[in-house]
């Protein structure tokens, strides 16, 4: 009987606005890779091309915050318990790069970075995974689980959009249930405003993206940053340059600001290439797919280059199709 007094009820389900409020912090709590990058319980997507160093990014990024030291610009408040979950390297190779990385913060990160080596092979998408992936979380203690890359945690269509919604709600799940905050490796294209594969379901659940480009074939250790952010309004673009002897990336400045004048202005001969590349007919959401992608332009530049061509006569819409003139 003791004991059952002792217990604390359960909070109420519906809560008023007063009650609410008395439980809200005087100040925001810090996240937990400033500035804003990582919310606390947050998701974080990173996202970039083949070979441009995401893995190795996000590998300092999970030293960084397990050992509670700032990396490549980012400012990290406290230690966190990392679990990282990845599935391209050997665990003995992925233990090798941590090592090299590791020099930088001494022993800070030993037991704080926890790695799944039964990773492989289990699906998000698929109960039996989940509950993997849950089970190793809770075993680890984490406060972050790094997955990387997303599409070896799941078997669905990445450009179905109720597929990867099936699956963001298996990430939703999964950190609701750990109490984790999620970093989520996702291959990507160029623009990015629609760089993520399956970018509608993946920004329904994201809080922050991060991408990775490259600026220049010829600064083959330099990649670009560019952000968005769920809820704030994203820092401007920055240069990081990776030190190949450590593995370590460092802030390397800003990304130089591009004026009006030297942007590129779509044509609607972009559109009649993009179309010819999709077999010469085509959706409006795939052709404005590829434009972006063919011009490396926002979604906004390649409506109106769309807009622009069928005005012109240059391409042709008919029955929900659009299609090059006869």
């Amino acid at each position: 009987m003791k004991e059952a007094a002792a217990k604390t009820p359960p909070k109420p389900a519906v809560q008023s606005l007063a009650q609410l409020l008395t439980e809200q912090p005087a100040t925001p709590p810090p996240g937990w890779i400033e500035p804003g990058l990582l919310p606390p319980a947050g998701i974080l997507f990173v996202g970039g091309e083949p070979k441009v160093g995401k893995s190795l990014l996000v590998a300092n990024l999970a030293l960084a915050l397990a050992a509670g030291k700032d990396r490549a610009g980012f400012r990290i408040p406290a230690a966190r318990r990392v679990l990282v979950c990845q599935f391209e390297l050997p665990t003995p190779l992925f233990v090798e790069r941590l090592a090299s990385m590791r020099r930088s913060v001494g022993t800070a990160a030993d037991q704080n970075l926890l790695v799944d080596t039964r990773a492989g092979g289990n699906l998000l998408s698929a109960p039996q995974g989940l509950n993997h992936f849950l089970h190793a979380a809770r075993q680890a203690a984490a406060e972050v689980i790094v997955f990387d890359p997303l599409y070896s945690t799941h078997d669905q269509d990445e450009n179905d959009t109720r597929s990867m919604a099936a699956l963001c709600q298996s990430l939703l799940r999964l950190r609701d249930a750990s109490k984790a905050a999620l970093i989520v490796v996702h291959h990507v294209r160029k623009s990015i405003g629609s760089a993520f594969r399956g970018s509608s379901a993946l920004h329904a659940v994201g809080d922050s993206y991060l991408l990775l480009t490259r600026p220049s074939a010829h600064l083959s250790a330099t990649v670009e940053l560019r952000f968005q952010f769920r809820y704030a309004a994203p820092p401007e673009p920055r240069l990081l340059q990776l030190d190949p002897q450590t593995l370590c990336f460092f802030a390397a400045g800003m990304v130089p600001s591009k004026t009006a004048a030297a942007r590129k202005k779509v044509e609607p001969e972009h559109v009649t290439k993009a179309l010819a590349g999709l077999g010469q007919q085509a959706r409006y959401n795939q052709l404005r797919e590829q434009v972006m992608d063919l011009a490396d332009c926002s979604r906004r530049t390649a409506q109106l280059a769309i807009a622009e061509a069928c005005r012109q006569g240059s391409i042709v819409q008919a029955d929900g199709q659009y299609r090059l003139p006869f």
